[in-house]
């Protein structure tokens, strides 16, 4: 293990750190422990750190990595397991019980979507990047990023106009 390789990878993940966490926790929600995930996407990343071209274009190749460690993740799984309020680490720390159901409602709503458009809210949303950054992530148009996260946002609003928390049963 190159000491400057392990150097220039440190110094490029730390400032995408947090984000990458939140980013891992939303997509994997109730599915599998986002530290797993985050585990296989780093080892991915680093063992084939010297094909980046790029030190500006970390966080796509880390974010791709990401996308294609959990989608091949789900085909493995083949079964879908039903979410329990016990087996999931919501990416907040708020106790309140009525807060809690609506995150987890939120996110069931948010599997409803199609990756692109999930994928683009919890970016932009929960992970806190610039249209420009998940455009560059998605390999897209900042236009496309755009347009994915208003489709998303309506399709989302269409879902919670037919479905309520309190009517909803897991």
């Amino acid at each position: 293990m190159s000491k400057a390789k392990q150097d220039r990878f440190l110094t490029l993940y730390e400032p995408v750190h947090e984000r990458f966490e939140r980013f891992c926790r939303s997509r994997v929600y109730g599915e599998l422990d986002h530290k797993d995930i985050m585990n296989d996407t780093l080892l991915i990343a680093y063992d084939k750190f010297e094909t980046l071209r790029s030190d500006v274009a970390f966080v796509s190749f880390l974010f791709g990595i990401c996308v294609r460690v959990l989608s091949n993740h789900r085909q493995k799984k083949n079964t879908e397991r039903f979410v329990n309020a016990r087996d999931v680490q919501y990416p907040i720390a708020d106790s309140d019980p009525q807060t809690l159901t609506d995150i987890q409602f939120l996110y069931k709503l948010l599997k409803q979507l199609p990756d692109e458009q999930q994928e683009c809210i919890l970016l932009f949303e929960i992970s806190g990047f610039s249209l420009k950054e998940i455009a560059i992530i998605q390999a897209v148009s900042e236009g496309a990023v755009k347009q994915r996260l208003r489709r998303g946002r309506e399709k989302l609003g269409q879902l919670m106009n037919y479905v309520s928390p309190e009517n909803h049963q897991g």
